[in-house]
């Protein structure tokens, strides 16, 4: 791709001691003085305020070792526990109130502001076929039909970014598909041409070019892709086979 890139004292010597000769035998010599007793501390009980501002320093050394390392981890993969068993019985979207929407919004707007993919575009961890978990986009989710006539299995959408390309596919109970043309607009957002439509996997149909839209990727992992469209809508996806390429 076109955006593919890739970032890392004068010691000064000095004596372990200072030697000092003194010829006044009533002052002794450091050089050769003999060791200092060794004392256990080990059974020393402090007493309870010392002890207390120890256990506060010690913990607040772990907070901040821990902010430092793995803090910001912990708190992303809480975010995503969190926003799957909040979409999880939302049938994609499909059930979703204004308030489930809310909540749903607000959490990926947290992870999104973790992501520390900031250039998905270039990055392989887009490549593959995800699943679709959760969308507000009514022309996917089609609420206003019957629940018989709605795409009741999954929904998968791949992409490729080694050939800019990708493709939506519905399974049960129409088995339609669409492949599209990215083209990108910057490291993380992309337009979309449709080019190809096929009715129940079998029936290709040119797009007459009016199938277009924008896509960004606001967040990014191994495992799970959170993307906006120009209209607003969200789509939250999980990886099912990184391996998957989009046919030409």
């Amino acid at each position: 791709m076109t955006y593919r890139s890739a970032v890392l004292s004068t010691p000064t010597s000095t004596l372990p001691f200072r030697c000092r000769i003194d010829s006044h035998p009533s002052q002794p010599n450091l050089l050769f003085a003999p060791p200092r007793p060794k004392f256990n501390t080990t059974n020393i009980i402090l007493p309870s305020s010392v002890a207390a501002d120890s256990a506060k320093w010690r913990n607040m050394v772990s907070i901040f070792q821990g902010f430092l390392t793995g803090g910001r981890g912990n708190d992303v993969e809480s975010l995503k526990v969190e926003l799957y068993e909040t979409i999880e019985p939302l049938e994609r979207g499909a059930e979703a109130t204004p308030e489930d929407q809310q909540r749903v919004d607000k959490i990926a707007r947290k992870l999104e502001a973790m992501n520390s993919v900031k250039e998905p575009l270039n990055s392989d961890l887009l490549n593959g076929k995800w699943e679709l978990l959760y969308t507000t986009s009514q022309s996917i989710l089609q609420t206003q039909r019957p629940k018989f006539l709605r795409p009741n299995g999954k929904i998968y959408q791949a992409i490729d970014t080694d050939t800019l390309r990708a493709q939506n596919i519905e399974t049960w109970p129409f088995y339609n598909q669409a492949t599209a043309n990215l083209v990108p607009l910057n490291s993380r957002r992309v337009a979309v041409k449709f080019d190809f439509f096929k009715i129940a996997s079998l029936i290709p149909i040119k797009s007459s070019g009016g199938g277009r839209g924008q896509l960004e990727i606001t967040y990014l992992d191994e495992d799970l892709r959170i993307s906006r469209g120009n209209r607003g809508n969200l789509f939250i996806l999980k990886m099912v086979d990184p391996s998957y390429r989009v046919p030409l």
